[in-house]
This record gives structure tokens, sequence and C-alpha cells, in this order.
């Protein structure tokens, strides 16, 4: 059976994750306590007509049956049951934002901050974060981009864990992105606004993005930046991070923060890395 465990941080995106495997035919159970697990697949498997797939969400709101969650898994390898596990991350920042708007408590806070109940669960998640296979940092993503994601990891088959690099543009003058790693301000680079021809386009459109990379700042931050994100990775990847979120900047999110995303995310597929591009502004 192709066992997929959905673990991960609170308001980080996990029923989302698991309405899309369900969608990719996946027989899904919610809040699985890790115990049972190994029974479940055991009597799935040798049913008159097995199933194939199965994911379980597994985390804190299990309380002491999440404990198990460590014999759980060598419980499975034992057994020779092979699982892959998905987790799922945000940012402090984002999540008690999410909780916010949502007006819900955060499972582990216990009458104390959201951040207080996001700090202990953070700890009580490292050891399973560490084993996990696929990372999945939603600080900036919209639900559709989740889905996208959840669904190339699956069914790409990779069995090694992933770096994957989330670029995103924005305006400043809508406020800074929630969530971002690193931010670049492109705003040193002549704006396409003032050109009449290029005003109503965006940095989607190639005359816009030819006009901002034939100036030469603008092409001597791109390479500088690159050969920066490329010597970092491994030492993120060392100290188990495995996504990493750009935000890329102008004043109103349309030209050069667009199509300096777009140049970047072109030049780190093309040296093989997992790319995700978000437009916030457009």
């Amino acid at each position: 059976m192709n066992t997929v465990i959905v673990t991960g941080l609170s308001g980080a995106g996990k029923t989302q994750a698991m309405n899309c495997l369900e969608d990719l035919g996946y027989y899904c159970v919610d809040n699985m306590p890790p115990a049972l697990i190994k029974s479940f697949v055991q009597l799935a498997a040798g049913e008159s007509t097995p199933i194939e797939k199965a994911a379980f969400a597994v985390d804190v709101r299990g309380g002491e049956l999440f404990a198990d969650m460590e014999k759980a898994l060598e419980d499975l390898e034992a057994s020779g049951i092979n699982y892959k596990i998905l987790y799922l991350e945000a940012s402090e920042l984002v999540l008690i934002r999410r909780y916010s708007e949502t007006r819900r408590q955060h499972p582990l806070a216990r009458g104390e901050s959201t951040l207080e109940g996001l700090k202990r669960e953070t700890e009580m998640l490292k050891n399973l974060r560490a084993r996990a296979d696929y990372i999945i940092d939603t600080s900036n993503m919209k639900v559709a981009r989740l889905w996208e994601e959840v669904k190339d990891l699956i069914t790409s088959g990779e069995s090694e864990k992933t770096f994957v690099l989330n670029v995103m543009s924005f305006g400043y003058k809508r406020g800074m992105p929630l969530g971002a790693d690193m931010v670049f301000d492109m705003r040193f680079v002549p704006n396409p606004y003032y050109v009449k021809s290029l005003r109503s386009l965006t940095g989607n459109n190639k005359k816009v993005r030819d006009y901002v990379m034939k100036q030469e700042v603008a092409r001597d931050f791109m390479d500088r930046t690159e050969k920066m994100l490329l010597d970092l990775i491994p030492y993120y990847m060392k100290e188990g991070k495995y996504s990493l979120n750009l935000a890329f900047g102008c004043t109103g999110g349309q030209h050069r923060s667009v199509s300096a995303a777009n140049e970047m995310a072109d030049r780190l597929r093309a040296k093989g890395k997992r790319v995700t591009v978000e437009h916030r502004d457009l």
C-alpha cells in the first residue's frame, strides 16, 4: 500500500493537503492515533478489494496518543510497511495571523498566547520533522499553490528530501509579505511604468521583462543573487531547513518585482532546483 503520513504545525495546511490527497485517490483518515496505523494498513491490505493508497493525518490534537508516534513508525518499518512523511509548516507570524483571522485557539495554547502554543508544538514535532520525506512551507502559499505542490511531490516518486525555493513578487505599497526569509528590493532598477508602451503590461510580459533585464544593474544583481542562493542552499539543508521564501519587491508589484521573480525562478530551475512562483499583487 502507498502510505502517506501528513503532519506538521497546526494551521499550516494539513487539512488542505489531505483534501488534495483525497482527490488523488487516497483513502484519508484524519487525526489518526499513531498506534493504529499499522493495524489499519494490514487490515486494508487483506481485504478482497485492498486499498492501494492511504493517507493519515497525525498531529498534536491526539494528545497523549501522539507520544506513540516514534514507536508507531518503528513498528511500520519492522513490518516492512513503506511510508512517506509529508510535513507542513509556516512562519510564526503567518500562523499567528491565521489563528487571529479564524478566531480559533491553538490546541496547545492552554490559556496562553498562540505563540507559546506554537513554540511548544514545534518542540514536540522536531523529531518527526527530521524524519520527514517532504517539507512544505506554506507561509506565502495560496490554497491552489499548496495543492499543486502536494500533487507534484507525491506523484513525482522522489525518495530524497528536496529543497524548495518559493519565489514571490510583491508591491511595497500593499505591505511587506509575511514569512519571507529574504526580501530583495528592486526599486533601484529603472521603472517600466514610466515607459508609456509598457505601463499597462506586467512583468509576465516579455517586453517588460526584457526592458528590466537589459539594465546592467539588474543583470549584475541577479547574477550575484543567484550565486549567493546556490552557495547557501547546502548550508540551509545542513541545518534542517528544506525551503526558502524569496520575495522580490517594487513599488506596485507589477513590473520590476514580477520580472525579477520570474527571472530568478527560471535561473534556479535551470540549475535543477525545485521552484514555485507566486505574484502576490497581480
